[in-house]
């Protein structure tokens, strides 16, 4: 392999003569051989956006002059459009801060900015990592600022999936609003409800936790950058700050603002345990509606039955005809692994000391990755297997109408004991409950049909 020699504090390093990273990067691809897990491209564009913003405003402010700023700033371009990503090559799990992430950054760009001036790859008199690219930046605010304008931006994609999963089971609520069923409490049988009702909830819930998702969203929007090494803004202009916050709100057309304290945005990362925090709440609410959605779907013959998931491929090698929920347990599977990616990030940003949390690359992976899959899993979920699901009508009112838990209906008419004795009759015997209710003469003909309309007890109220 041809290579550069390039040379950093720590001496000189061969560098791959093609590669658009620099002497750090290599180092740090010696150094950390863990997972061969790379950067989210979220994060990466993230972090270029802070690269893109930082030579605009340092040549606005003077710092750097126009043809190194443009240089910069259109490598940055071709990076956002999609080129050189395979050069953003360090190991998630690096050095502490993600000063190895920033300086393969810094690399990259500074390397693809001096062929556009003329040069060549190495040539850092043209163009600098360090002295131009990561002018008036440090990787201590440059980092955190990078995962949260990530989590804002994929945020807002997840905030799109959760409204069209919303709308979904919304959908599916009208659909199914005069589907009569039996309620379920301990899993055993309960008083009627309508499907719709059951699949309204659902849409509830998916509403109410984007809510808290959009509250997270927001607390990201509040950026540190300018507070440079340890939070007061050392090698940067007194109006970086404000200049850097207005360039990115501009050219992101996001509602970014300044930090009201530098210092706390750079020791804690507490919007990412937040954001984090809603996205775990909202799995465990998946979980659940998926598990559902199994249980009424189960059978087709010896189960509930109540439901028929769309089929979207045979479901074993061995039984002819089966076919399984696929797409509720590839929800539940999603969800238990963002359980776990919300561990590591409570347990990254718990070990911050003092002017800052050394665990950000970790937080950084976790974070992005669990929105990931999470936007993708919704997607699918709710294209491929809320929208086509069937109601069985007729399984359904069979269930409500043998349900024993329609006596109570009955309480408010002779009493919870003698509603108790009609059920262990009920139990006990092939009549139904009108049937039982009738021969014992506690109610008239006209009271026992009001009182046991289904529909009706579907509704609040004491009925008949």
């Amino acid at each position: 392999m041809q290579t550069r020699i390039e040379k950093d504090s720590l001496g000189e390093y061969a560098v791959p003569w093609d590669a658009y990273y620099g002497v750090q990067t290599a180092r740090a691809i010696q150094n950390f051989p863990i997972s061969g897990i790379r950067p989210r491209p979220s994060y990466v564009e993230a972090t270029i956006q802070i690269k893109r913003a930082a030579a605009v405003v340092n040549r606005n402010l003077g710092f750097l002059d126009t043809g190194k700023a443009d240089a910069i700033r259109q490598a940055c371009d071709e990076i956002l459009a999609g080129r050189l990503r395979e050069w953003f090559v360090v190991d998630i799990y690096q050095a502490g801060a993600g000063t190895s992430h920033n300086m393969n950054s810094n690399e990259v760009i500074a390397n693809r900015a001096i062929e556009l001036l003329g040069g060549s790859k190495g040539e850092y008199s043209i163009i600098h990592p360090n002295d131009h690219v990561n002018m008036s930046q440090s990787t201590n605010d440059v980092c955190p600022s990078a995962i949260r304008i990530a989590s804002v931006t994929q945020g807002k994609i997840l905030l799109a999936s959760l409204h069209q999963l919303e709308a979904s089971l919304a959908q599916k609520a009208r659909e199914f609003d005069a589907v009569i069923k039996s309620g379920r409490t301990h899993l055993q049988d309960a008083v009627p409800l309508r499907l719709g009702q059951e699949f309204g909830a659902y849409a509830t819930c998916i509403r109410k936790h984007s809510e808290r998702i959009q509250i997270a969203i927001d607390a990201n929007q509040e950026l540190g950058i300018g507070g440079t090494a340890v939070g007061t803004g050392i090698n940067a202009h007194c109006s970086y700050r404000s200049m850097m916050v207005e360039e990115l709100r501009q050219r992101m057309q996001i509602d970014f603002r300044m930090a009201d304290d530098y210092f706390e945005a750079m020791q804690s990362l507490r919007p990412m345990v937040e954001f984090s925090g809603t996205i775990r709440n909202l799995a465990q609410d998946l979980i659940r509606i998926a598990n559902d959605l199994r249980l009424l779907g189960s059978g087709p013959k010896t189960g509930l039955a109540e439901i028929v998931l769309p089929p979207v491929q045979p479901g074993s090698s061995i039984m002819p005809g089966k076919v399984n929920p696929v797409m509720a347990e590839m929800l539940n599977m999603v969800c238990f692994q963002i359980l776990g990616c919300d561990g590591t990030i409570l347990m990254a940003a718990q070990a911050g000391q003092l002017e800052l949390n050394v665990m950000m690359p970790v937080v950084a992976f976790n974070l992005l990755y669990e929105i990931e899959i999470l936007i993708n899993a919704l997607d699918i979920f709710a294209l491929k297997c809320v929208a086509g699901i069937q109601a069985l009508r007729e399984r359904c009112k069979d269930y409500a109408e043998a349900s024993m838990s329609t006596v109570t209906a009955l309480n408010p008419h002779i009493g919870y004991a003698r509603a108790a004795e009609i059920a262990r009759e009920y139990l006990g015997s092939d009549k139904s409950l009108r049937q039982i209710v009738k021969e014992k003469g506690l109610l008239s003909e006209e009271q026992i049909e009001e009182i046991f309309d289904l529909r009706a007890l579907t509704e609040p109220g004491i009925h008949g």
